[in-house]
């Protein structure tokens, strides 16, 4: 997934290690899976943030994937809807995120066209593993 969306190799150790501590420890966050006939064709991790300003949690989506085969098909709005759901049920939810690579124009274009729009911050970061 990472070295398609992002031409990122993954340490497969890390990277399961990784997975494994969202499965295990729910405060870490959740995935979503998209299945057609018992096969995973779709996924997404929902991680939290919390804002002060707004007294509530915004979900950021990451980890978005959807098999070759099934894009363009729904699978991503179907998945998309989902988290609507679950976040508008929780209460506590005061807002969706993500971010995308800025050269990714078809991701970009449809998180567009499920309302989505481009924030005024710019995303800075350290990374201290990859």
């Amino acid at each position: 997934m990472a070295r398609e969306t992002e031409d990122k190799t993954l340490d497969t150790e890390l990277l399961s290690k990784g997975v494994l501590a969202v499965l295990d420890r729910h405060g870490l966050g959740f995935y979503l899976l998209a299945e057609i006939d018992g096969r995973t064709v779709g996924q997404l991790m929902i991680t939290t943030e919390w804002s002060d300003w707004r007294n509530g949690y915004f979900w950021w989506i990451q980890s978005v994937y959807v098999d070759a085969d099934h894009r363009r098909r729904g699978v991503y709005r179907a998945l998309d809807s989902q988290v609507h759901t679950e976040a508008k049920e929780r209460g506590d939810v005061c807002g969706l995120r993500l971010y995308v690579e800025r050269n990714n124009s078809v991701a970009r274009q449809v998180y567009s066209s499920l309302d989505m729009h481009q924030s005024h911050y710019d995303l800075f970061e350290i990374d201290f593993v990859l």
